[in-house]
Parts: C-alpha cells; structure tokens; sequence
C-alpha cells in the first residue's frame, strides 16, 4: 500500500490523512463500503459511504496510474531511454495525461513523413533551422541537403522534410500539448451537422443537424446524443477551439525570432497544429468528454435507482396482481404474505360481452374472498388504466387498497434464469404478474432480478461505458439492499447475494441450508453455511435479520460482535436485553460513555442505543396508497389546463417524466420545473415523488405530453389553466371514497350481487 496516496487523497478530499488510512486498510483486508461506513466508524472517523466510495475509487485510480507508470518506464529501460532525468519526472507525473504527455516523444510511432525526412539526413537543417532562427539563411542551409538518391532533389524539398521533423518535435513537446490541452477546455466547441442525404433517415437527430455548444459547457445529454447521431453516421461532429487562439499559444513556444529561418519554424508549428498536435488533443477532449457526460449519466442513473430502490413498501399482505391485457386477457395470481404463489387464472374484464365482464368480475370476487386478499396490484402498462376502472366498480371495502404498479421490466424478469427457476411450470405471464404483486410488497426484493439497465430510470444508458455503469448501478443496490436490511429466511438468492461479504455463491449456499434444514434461528447458525468463513460473516451478519428468531438482537442491525456490550448494558441495569428492546424508560438509564473501550467508541454506542429503540426499522417512508385521477386514462383524455396527479418516473438532466394514469409519460421540461431556475431537476423532483402537475401541451399524433409545476405556467392559445373534472387544485390525493353504507350485509354479498347483475 503506497502511504503517498494517503496525503494526496486526503486534500482531494478535504478529510483527514488518517481517515483515508484507516479506510484503505479497511477495504485492503477485505472491508465492503455499507460495513465499513455502518460498524467502523471510530476507525473512519465516521465516513458516510459516499465518502469512503470516493476514497476507494480514488485508490483504484491511483493504483491504475502508477501500473502505467511502471510500464512505461519499462519499455523505456527496454530501449535504453531512460534517463535519471526522464525517470525523475516521469515519477513525478501527477496525472495520466501528464505521464501520456512525457513518453510521448519516445512512443514507437509508426512510419510518418518525419521518419522518412529522418531517414534522408534533414534532422541536422532541422536543427539549424531552429537554433538559427535570426540567423541561417534556409535555402542555403538546405542545399547542402539536396541528394537526389536519397529522394531530395531541391532545396524546397529539404526545407519541406525539415519542417516535418520539426512539426513532429513540436507534436511530441509536453509544454505544447499542455497549453493546447487547456486551451481546447477553455474555447473549444462541439459543432455537428447533418450528413448530406440524410435530413430524413435522422430525423430524430434534427435539433442537431446545425449545432454549435462550447464543450465545456455541454450537458450530458447532448454530448451523448451528439455522439449518437455520429455513430449512426447521421452527424459529423468535430470539437476545435478558434484556431488563431490556438496559433497564438503555440508559435511563441517555438518561434524564437523574426528572420527567415524563424519563419520557416512557424510554418511548421502551423504544420504540427493542423496535421498532429490538434488532431491528438482533440482526440483526447472528444474522448474526455465523453468521459464526463458518462460519470454524469451514471449519477443521474444511479440516483434515480436509488430512489425507486428504496421506494415505500407496503409489507406483507396477501395481495392479488394483475397483468392487464386486452386481447388475451388479464392474468390474475394470487399471493401469500411471503410473496409464494397460491393461485392464477385469467379473466377478461375489458371484453365487449357482457358476460365475459360479468364472469371476470365474480372470478375476481371469489378471489379475493377465497384467499382473503388485503391488496390489489394492477400493472400500468396496456389496458392497466381500463382494468383499473373495472376493479373499482366492483365494490371493494374502502380497507382493501387498489395500486397501479409500474411494471417496467416485469417481461424481461419473467424470461430470465431466476423466473425460470423460480417458476418452471408456469408461463412467462404467470411470471410477470407474480412481479408485479411483490414489487408493491417489496421494490427493492423484486426489482435486485433484474438487471439495473432495464428498470426504465435512466438515460442514454446504452451509450455509456458499460462497465462504469455496471460498478457504479452495482454500488447503489448494494448500498440501498444493506440500508434496508435483509430477512434471511425469507429473501430471495438475488437479493441476498447484495449483502455484505455474500456474493451469488454464498447466497445460493444459504438458500440451500435454509431448504435443508429449515428457517435460521440465530445469526450463529450462518457459520454452518459452507464456505461462508469468519471474514465473511464478520461482513454480512449485521445485514441479516432473523425475525422470532432465539436471540432477539437477530432481528435488529447490532452486529453480534457488540452483543456483549448490550448483554452488559442490561446486566448492570438487572434488566434482560428483551427489556432494553421493549421498554424506553429502561433505555433512558444507559450511559453510552460507561461502555466505551479501545475497540467501540461513542459513534458506535450511539448507533446501538439507536436500533435499541426501533430494532430492524426499515428506513423507508410509509407507504400511502396513490390514485390517478378517475377519468382520465388515455392521452385523448388530456387537455392544456389540466391539474392533475401524477408520479415521477424518471429524472433526466433535462427535465423529469411523469406518470398521469395515460399510458404515456409527460415530460416536465426544466424550465417548467419551478418558477425559478433549476439547475439540476434532482434538487426539485425525484423517482416515485407524487406531484400535482399541470398540462401545458398536447401532442396526440406523437404522443407528447408537456407538464409543469410551476404555480401559473402558460398554457397558450388552446387552453386556460383549469383544473381537471374533479381533480383537487393542490397536492394529488385519491378520490374521496363513497360514504359507507350500512352494513346489512357484508361487502361481498353486496358486491357479488352487483357483478351477477351486470350487463342483465
């Protein structure tokens, strides 16, 4: 481990040296990020995970630039180049491009025009041209040059080799790629325009097809679907800084004098700008670039995950989901409080025949009767709105929730391997209407199948560095899966493999035991999974939750490694650990300080007497029913002026989506965010927030929907703001439920006499 990195970091950072230590040591011996930030905190100094993540990746990166390092002073040894001075500054290149820009000059280079120029005897007029700018007359330098065997037959075309080698030497200057390096972050600009003949064919790239934005200054978004439209050859983009400013910083590098010879320098510099140096540079800015818009794409991604992650969950019920369809119909599958599969069936509750409608409405009735049913989930994509509608007419007890469920997704989770396993006597709808019911029970349970990329919150998601995006969408479902916490002997392989120190094979291993020898009672028990060591235990048992289990700290987030210090807490109050759990008052007579030692301090005391009080609290918010507004359910529906609720599907640099209940999301531009400027729309919206949004435009035939939020926006000539037919003018809430009648029957009676009725 490099003890320089510690410093360096540190002021990166603006943390203490010895943090920075502590948390390398921590990740080198094996240490996750969620058990680092959440049980060694008197070691960190109580880094969050933020924090600790940056301290890694910045050790990564460290790492990666002395492993070049070393093998470009290796390839210099190896060509007898490296010199003590050489090695001295390549061992002190703070940066990749500071090192890339020192071996530059003794890279192998392919066969260039100043190799051949080199190769017939012109780097002495080089030379001469160069150290004699006031003073050497070129043409008469250059005709002790001429030598037609070796392809020089004039002075022209010695003075012309000259300069290439001299234009070479400048390309390969570490001053010069410097200052150029600069000057295209600071002036250059990103233009595209449109390939001749194909105005048509990309049509979608047609904002543009005559762009011009600094490169600087170009959000993610359009830096990537610039580079889109190159890479389907509809655009051609170049990035260049005004080229007299970059002449400007160049020649006086170089260009030493005023006479002839001077001015023979000048044209190479202007030689090596156009054909060498400027090329690279951009290269490298295009490349960087592209570099930047990815790490911002990737925030926005993972945050937005992050938020759908952790959205509320509404716990164990029975409940009963629905996959709506038109054509072949709604599956319908009952579950268990623990999500197992009781029962499915199809109906068809959007059929034109009256009968049809009525046999779906009593097979949904004795349903919900038979398996005692406390929700119902109905996916938002194709006839979810209409199928909806049909449900609420049935008469449901106001008790039993009804919830549209996002299902993106859900169709590709239903053909995966963990589906297949899963289920593999049942079809892929069965499948995607089992997912649909346990993401309203659970989000983060179910959505950790699926591969972060197809839940549907991102952007530009297939243009970015895969692997980056991978790492870090991986980062923020570990994060958000060990936050919540996980019940052991009920989770899925899936979700137990984002555990602390577990990974798939652990996690199957686990599954495994559990199959065998039936629930965990004690996290001690872990210890009998094979393969799973002291290390990763250590890692993973604090992360695990045992309900009803024999020890009643199981069921918190204390890790077993403090089970002493509470054990002594209680044992000094002549109370048992159970009563510390049950009773505040009992709670209140600790003195954290008491219990402090070399190895617990004060931060982790703190954190115990915390999970004392709310032991396992899922740190998610109450999940509330949301409704959308009844009446409006297909985009024909919609007109400017409209309030209406709506729920915030995903969050661009650009504005945010949101879902009104129409099988199509508006978009809330940026500047319709609030009624002041917005610079990043996160700091005003995020993923599954509830808004009461107003819509500003609608374009039916290209299914767009314009919203905003602001408090007055302009809606234009087709429309006033108005409220939508019944829709509340402030926050979006459900429908005021009809008044109960009394009770002669019960509501199944009542509602199983309506469905027979229906269509009669």
């Amino acid at each position: 481990m490099n003890e320089g990195y510690f410093l360096r970091i540190a002021t990166e950072l603006k943390i203490q040296p010895r943090q920075v230590a502590s948390t390398a040591r921590l990740l080198a011996d094996g240490g996750t990020v969620p058990f680092i930030a959440r049980y060694r905190k008197e070691a960190t100094g109580s880094l969050d995970e933020v924090a600790i993540t940056q301290v890694r990746d910045r050790l990564l990166a460290l790492v990666e630039l002395d492993q070049r390092r070393e093998s470009v002073m290796k390839s210099l040894q190896e060509r007898n180049l490296l010199t003590d001075a050489l090695r001295t500054a390549l061992a002190a290149a703070p940066t990749l491009s500071a090192l890339e820009d020192l071996y530059q000059p003794y890279r192998p280079k392919r066969r260039t025009r100043a190799t051949i120029a080199r190769e017939q005897g012109l780097e002495p007029l080089a030379d001469r041209l160069f150290s004699g700018q006031d003073t050497a007359d070129p043409l008469a330098e250059a005709a002790g040059f001429v030598d037609a065997a070796k392809g020089v037959d004039t002075a022209e075309k010695a003075l012309a080799g000259a300069r290439d080698i001299l234009a070479e030497r400048f390309s390969d200057d570490p001053a010069a790629r410097a200052k150029l390096r600069e000057c295209y972050w600071r002036s250059a600009v990103v233009r595209s325009k449109v390939v001749t003949g194909k105005e048509e064919a990309g049509a979608k790239f047609k904002d543009y097809f005559d762009w011009t934005e600094p490169v600087a200054a170009i959000p993610s978004h359009r830096m990537l679907a610039i580079r889109r439209g190159e890479a389907e050859e509809i655009l051609m983009v170049r990035i260049t800084p005004p080229e007299d400013e970059a002449l400007r910083l160049l020649e006086p590098l170089f260009v030493k004098g005023n006479g002839p010879a001077a001015q023979q320098v000048r044209l190479a510099a202007q030689d090596s700008y156009k054909r060498l140096l400027g090329p690279a540079i951009e290269v490298e800015v295009r490349l960087e670039s592209k570099k930047r818009a990815d790490t911002e794409a990737i925030r926005v991604f993972a945050e937005n995950l992050r938020q759908l992650l952790l959205a509320p969950a509404l716990g164990r019920r029975n409940v009963l989901a629905i996959d709506p369809g038109f054509r072949t119909g709604c599956k319908v599958v009952c579950l268990d409080r623990q999500g197992k599969l009781l029962h499915n069936d199809v109906i068809h509750p959007t059929a034109a025949s009256p009968g049809e409608a009525r046999e779906a409405a009593l097979a949904l009735l004795s349903m919900i009767k038979h398996h005692q049913v406390e929700a119902i989930a109905i996916g938002n994509g194709t006839a979810g709105r209409e199928t909806e509608a049909f449900v609420r007419k049935l008469g449901l007890p106001a008790s039993l929730p009804i919830v549209m469920v996002n299902e993106s997704g859900a169709s590709i989770y239903s053909a995966s391997d963990a589906a297949r396993e899963e289920f593999p006597d049942q079809d892929i709808t069965v499948r995607g209407a089992v997912s649909i019911g346990r993401r309203l029970m659970d989000p983060l349970a179910e959505l950790v199948k699926l591969d972060p990329k197809s839940i549907g919150v991102g952007q530009y998601q297939h243009d970015v560095e895969q692997t980056s995006l991978k790492k870090g969408l991986d980062d923020v479902v570990v994060s958000c899966v060990n936050a919540v916490g996980v019940e052991v002997n009920t989770a899925s392989k899936q979700l137990l493999s984002y555990v602390s120190g577990l990974g798939p094979t652990l996690a199957a291993n686990i599954v495994a035991w559990r199959n065998e020898h039936g629930p965990f009672k004690r996290r001690d028990e872990l210890k009998k999974v094979a393969r799973l060591g002291p290390k990763a235990f250590e890692q993973a048992a604090g992360f695990l939750r045992i309900r009803d289990g024999d020890t009643p700290l199981d069921a918190s987030a204390v890790h077993p490694e403090s089970y002493a210090v509470v054990e002594s807490m209680a044992r000094d109050l002549a109370w048992s650990v159970s009563d510390l759990l049950r009773d505040p008052t009992v709670r209140q007579r600790i003195r954290p300080e008491k219990y402090v030692t070399d190895s617990i301090g004060l931060p982790t005391l703190n954190d115990i007497l915390g999970e004392l009080a709310k032991p396992g609290r899922d740190p998610r918010q109450k999940f509330e029913v949301f409704s959308f507004q009844e009446g409006v359910e297909s985009i024909e529906d919609l007109r400017p002026g409209m309030r209406l609720p709506g729920i915030v599907t995903n969050v661009t640099a650009f504005g945010a989506f949101v879902d009104v209940g129409v099988h199509q999301d508006g978009l809330i531009h940026i500047s319709q965010l609030a009624d002041r400027f917005v610079k990043d729309p996160a700091e005003v919206v995020k993923v599954q927030q509830r808004v009461s949004v107003v819509v500003v435009d609608v374009d039916i035939p290209r299914k767009r929907i314009a919203l905003s939020l602001k408090a007055n926006p302009e809606i234009g000539p087709q429309g006033s703001a108005r409220t939508a037919p019944g829709a509340p003018g402030g926050a979006p809430r459900r429908p005021a439920p009809k008044p109960a009648a009394a009770k002669p029957t019960d509501w199944f009676t009542e509602a199983l006499s309506r469905a027979q009725n229906k269509g009669k």
